[in-house]
């Protein structure tokens, strides 16, 4: 049975504890809910590592006024049962208050891999991403940390803040967890009846088309992201985005090139309920 840690000074004795006596650490950041996507993380780590962190916690400084941090859905009860079946040795489940306390005004910008996407869509949002990551490598000094594909410009952003503030993890990006339909695992897919259930199924359906395009030689990007809108407007979903990036960059990008890594990323909402995708393309 795993530890749980609510205060940062516990936290931050135990990761001295390990690093003193040799122990490599990994941490998994989560918000909880956990779902199969997270676990394979966990357990991820445990392969990778001697001590396995995941930390639970709400960022309310990565929602904005009208999201949904009062109704993001929350279980810290079951979610401490999964992370000790998948291996973890101890979960961080702070408080707010303990991460941000009564003063609190430092935030941290990643400038350039933040922009577009959902960064323009959620304006602050990767501002509260960094800020809480760069809090949660300081006090658990992971070697390793392990982030989910499906939020592929997080990842990207964890990645630029780590190598630019020298907070000398190792930033592991595994891939989506996805249902046996396809439906990438999410927290929020638990906001879906079953009607919008199904009709979610678009996102995925229009990645794996246009990914397939891409297979028999198709790289223009209105050809790609427009198959994706295609399954879009079958369901009726309103589209937030569609775009074909640089994998690394995180660029709109005109044509996938054979040899450089391209990235096809969706977001849409399914009734009130926004969801993102994305899959790796070449033509």
């Amino acid at each position: 049975m795993a530890d749980v840690l609510h205060g940062v000074d516990e936290m931050k004795a135990f990761a001295h504890a390990q690093r003193a006596g040799g122990r490599r650490v990994a941490l998994v950041p989560t918000m909880g809910f956990l779902h199969q996507g997270h676990l394979s993380l966990i357990r991820e780590g445990r392969r990778r590592a001697d001590a396995v962190v995941t930390s639970i916690f709400v960022n309310p400084t990565q929602f904005g006024p009208k999201e949904d941090l009062s109704r993001y859905p929350r279980d810290l009860e079951g979610d401490l049962a999964k992370c000790w079946s998948a291996g973890a040795d101890v979960v961080f489940a702070p408080t707010a208050e303990q991460i941000y306390p009564a003063g609190f005004q430092t935030f941290v910008d990643v400038t350039e891999v933040s922009q577009g996407l959902c960064g323009a869509r959620r304006p602050g949002h990767f501002r509260g991403v960094a800020t809480v990551v760069t809090k949660l490598f300081t006090l658990v000094m992971p070697h390793v940390a392990l982030f989910g594909e499906k939020d592929f410009q997080q990842l990207q952003v964890i990645r630029a803040l780590n190598r630019d503030l020298h907070l000398g993890a190792e930033v592991v990006g595994m891939p989506t967890v996805r249902e046996a339909d396809g439906l990438a695992m999410s927290s929020r897919n638990s906001y879906l009846g079953p009607g919008d259930r199904r009709r979610a199924l678009a996102l995925s359906r229009g990645l794996f088309a246009a990914q397939r395009l891409a297979g028999q030689g198709v790289a223009d990007a209105a050809a790609l992201t427009g198959r994706v809108r295609q399954e879009l407007q079958a369901e009726q979903l309103k589209e937030d985005y569609v775009e074909l990036v640089d994998a690394n960059t995180l660029r709109s990008i005109s044509s996938a090139i054979r040899g450089t890594p391209a990235r096809l990323l969706v977001a849409a909402y399914v009734g009130t309920t926004r969801l993102i995708d994305n899959v790796a393309v070449e033509a």
